[in-house]
């Protein structure tokens, strides 16, 4: 019998962390998060600040509650996926910045293989829910 071993509690709560603290971050200091929507997207990058922190709260508070948790964990890997794009727009600027400091050179190249762990750890919360 194959069946799927479901994810460990800590990385669960560890990304119901990150999505609240992030989206809130999107509303108490906006101002890099706006530095990093891509131009190409249509209106005012504050508009999308503001829509993805909504976005990462209320993913964070599917995935909390046990009855949309399935359904929170497919949300969270759309949304992963979803704002990939601008942290490749963060990486790019960062690398391109002879001011920016070396730890978030660093940092901003190391969170981009992070996203695949946090699909695929969003995509097996959603399976075994």
């Amino acid at each position: 019998m194959n069946e799927q071993s479901p994810a460990r509690p800590g990385r669960l709560y560890l990304l119901i962390a990150l999505l609240f603290g992030v989206g809130t971050l999107h509303f108490v200091a906006p101002k890099p998060f706006d530095s990093i929507v891509p131009g190409a997207l249509p209106g005012k990058a504050r508009t999308y600040t503001y829509l993805s922190g909504v976005a990462e709260i209320v993913v964070g508070l599917a995935l909390a509650l046990p009855r949309t948790r399935r359904l929170g964990g497919l949300l969270a890997a759309a949304l992963f996926i979803a704002v990939f794009p601008a942290n490749v727009k963060f990486t790019a600027d960062s690398l391109g910045n002879p001011k920016a400091p070396l730890p978030i050179k660093i940092i901003s190249v190391l969170r981009l293989p992070m996203q695949i762990p946090m699909v695929t750890t969003a995509l097996k919360i959603s399976r075994t829910a």
